[in-house]
């Protein structure tokens, strides 16, 4: 059977609730229904939801959601309803808000997209909500398992911010989300760009869809209000796009720069500056994240928050757990800082800002690439790694199914052994940033980069407890 006239499912949806028939959830893997589920089949790259659409219907569910009629579907002798739509990847998100009730329009809600710096804005957005008087929940990599998760989830998310009396919602919003359609259906009232580098080409196969899948945030089926950042000049491309009409007239471009704010000054643990008469103070080190206070601002402003309530909020944000994050500098002087940064792009404004810290001190990084994920960029992480800092030690990250050698064989490729570097490889981490900190002196910085917030390091046959923090905190306890 081919897909009804209603290619979107959500008048079908419609009349199989006025039928009576009950919808509790909205589920994607079998293994998850309960009673009065809805069943989503989708397509993956090793697995067809149409296979356990049977064993769905055992389990409770009251409707499948699938691309053609599956024959013998029936729960207590009667034919259990199918919503039947061309891609149910394509249509799902829509559904499960249609079910959940579309809870981001009950919230103030931002979607932040971009390489880097989504965490860290999502972050000063919750704490400039906060500031105001809305409570917000956040949806990011610091959540979950993935950075957005798929659209039931993440509508069951926003449900749950609204039932708990949440009145925002700042949500990261990563490339695979925007490609795979989990975010369709929800209504945000500003989308934010803040930068873009090299990362998931094993997903977009190249730079150019890698972008396109970003841009797709900014036009008016996801919000009327776009804040970007016009420094960086994918920005500037997406910015010029939309004021020319070419994505609507109902969407509005908002632009940001560093154009914008004056007098800046930044250390290892805040950053400064001066932005429409206000002087901005912000917990937070690193140069790269003036960029991102002020996507933050800006945004909160077109809201309707007010100037020094939105300045306040970032003020007061509260440590972002592995972003920039400065390990207490021992008794010698040593500055340890732990980041995320696992991109080229990530990783050369990681090690330009942790240079101005360390001033004529002496700079060591402490990196590896993670397995079976974009290995084209590891060659670029070795060249940054390798013009940035005065030492450079590659160890595993998470290897996963590869072996840790070779990961670590192609980072090495990018190296031009030219240049002054100091390069050596130690395979086990813990080894690795022992070695790193056991060798500093007073003055220098060592930065540990790849990992940040996690707390797991993931191997072909084991994962194992391991935190880059805990571990730096470790080493400089035993300094002699």
């Amino acid at each position: 059977m081919t897909p009804s006239s209603d290619v979107t499912g959500l008048a079908q949806l419609s009349a199989i609730v006025e039928h009576g028939t009950v919808i509790g959830s909205v589920v994607h893997d079998s293994r998850q229904v309960v009673p009065g589920s809805l069943y989503a089949c989708l397509r993956g790259e090793q697995f067809d939801g149409h296979t356990f659409a049977a064993e769905a219907v055992r389990c409770g569910a009251t409707v499948v959601l699938a691309d053609h009629q599956l024959d013998g579907l029936v729960d207590q002798g009667v034919a259990v309803p199918h919503i039947v739509v061309d891609d149910t990847r394509l249509r799902l998100g829509p559904i499960a808000a249609e079910v959940a009730g579309h809870p981001s329009r009950a919230l103030a809600t931002v979607g932040i997209t971009g390489t880097n710096g989504k965490t860290t804005t999502a972050a000063l957005m919750a704490s400039i909500f906060e500031a105001a008087g809305r409570p917000c929940g956040v949806v990011g990599t610091l959540q979950g398992t993935r950075t957005t998760p798929e659209a039931p989830e993440l509508q069951t998310l926003l449900r749950g911010f609204v039932d708990t009396g949440r009145m925002a919602a700042a949500l990261e919003v990563s490339s695979h989300a925007l490609a795979m359609h989990r975010i369709d259906g929800t209504e945000f009232d500003a989308v934010v760009f803040t930068n873009i580098g090299h990362d998931h080409l094993d997903l977009h196969g190249s730079h150019e869809e890698y972008f396109r899948a970003k841009a797709r945030l900014f036009t008016p089926s996801f919000s009327s209000v776009g804040v970007i950042n016009v420094d960086d000049p994918h920005g500037r491309l997406i910015a010029d796009t939309a004021q020319s009409g070419v994505v609507g007239s109902e969407f509005r471009v908002v632009e940001y720069s560093l154009a914008d704010i004056s007098d800046i000054a930044v250390t290892a643990t805040s950053h400064v500056y001066t932005w429409r008469g206000r002087r901005v103070e912000v917990p937070m080190g690193g140069d790269f994240n003036v960029a991102n206070s002020l996507a933050a601002l800006t945004t909160a402003v077109e809201l309707g928050i007010d100037v020094d309530v939105a300045v306040a909020g970032v003020s007061s944000l509260a440590t972002v757990p592995g972003r920039f994050e400065v390990i207490d500098a021992d008794a010698h002087g040593v500055t340890v800082i732990v980041d995320y940064a696992h991109t080229p792009d990530g990783l050369e404004r990681l090690l330009g800002a942790a240079r101005a810290v360390a001033g004529v001190g002496s700079l060591t990084v402490v990196f590896g690439c993670g397995g079976d994920r974009d290995r084209a960029k590891r060659p670029e992480m070795g060249a940054v790694a390798f013009r940035g800092a005065d030492r450079v030690v590659i160890t595993s990250d998470n290897p996963r199914s590869e072996r840790p050698q070779a990961i670590i064989d192609e980072i090495r490729g990018g190296i031009d052994r030219g240049v002054h570097a100091d390069v050596r490889t130690i395979l086990d981490r813990r080894e690795a940033i022992g070695e790193a900190i056991a060798s500093a002196t007073a003055g220098d910085v060592v930065v540990i980069a790849g990992k940040g917030h996690e707390t797991e390091q993931e191997f072909a046959d084991r994962t194992v407890e391991f935190d880059d923090r805990a571990v730096a905190r470790e080493f400089l306890g035993v300094r002699p």
